[in-house]
């Protein structure tokens, strides 16, 4: 599958390029800058010579082309970049995976968006496509680092069974991942902010703590549980 990442050229973007890569993917890595792509694109190839990347470098409008499209800017760049390129969206499983938080005296609070949550806003601005909530809770540095699974599970959130379903198959080839499907959208407001206690835990025990849940059999996929 094609994959196409917007405003990839942070941690985020980064990490989730070359993961998606690990597995087989092709990424398309999108920026409003080509340049700067080009950049991180070779430093992900770099720092893993041993495996057989495919990312292109390229902008946002060509990524949004891709089969399946994830916007890995900052929170509050999500909703405008999906708009920028909302022609290009329609009748696609798009992922949203920001989280909107604020660092409060040394401590990161959760915002709530006017929609309830990051990924609503982008659904409202982009009604056509299909919008999953999900990879909240996964830190960029484990999410990029090859050398080691992802113990974790994902959870994902979106008013559409044809995104869940998408969603769970692409996460559940991350090895060590357990994608779960957590309901509709309106349940990202709860998901998105719950980051900020993982990130409070991170701080006081100097760890990187990742997501279980007990009671759920090992199904691979959850998407039918809906």
């Amino acid at each position: 599958m094609i994959i196409g990442l917007l405003g990839a050229t942070g941690p985020a973007g980064t990490a989730l390029a070359a993961r998606l890569a690990s597995v087989g993917h092709e990424v398309l890595l999108g920026s409003r800058s080509r340049y700067r792509s080009l950049e991180e694109r070779d430093k992900i190839v770099e720092r893993w010579p041993d495996h057989d990347l495919r990312i292109q470098a390229t902008d946002n409008q060509e990524a949004a082309q891709a089969e399946l499209v994830a916007i890995t800017t900052p929170w509050d760049a999500a909703a405008s970049t999906a708009y920028s390129v909302v022609e290009h969206l329609h009748g696609k499983v798009v992922i949203c995976m920001s989280n909107a938080l604020a660092l409060v005296h040394g401590e990161f609070q959760p915002l709530v968006p006017p929609r309830g949550s990051v990924a609503a806003s982008v659904q409202v601005e982009v009604p056509d496509a299909f919008v999953a909530a999900t990879l909240q809770h996964v830190p960029a540095a484990e999410l990029g680092n090859l050398a080691a699974d992802l113990v974790s599970d994902v959870l994902i959130c979106s008013d559409h069974k044809r995104a869940t379903e998408a969603v769970c198959q692409l996460l559940s080839k991350f090895p060590g991942v357990r994608p779960l499907d957590a309901g509709g959208l309106s349940n990202a407001m709860a998901i998105e902010a719950f980051t900020a206690v993982l990130l409070q835990l991170n701080t006081k025990y100097k760890t990187q703590v990742a997501v279980r849940f007990t009671g759920i059999g090992d199904q691979s996929d959850q998407s039918d549980q809906k």
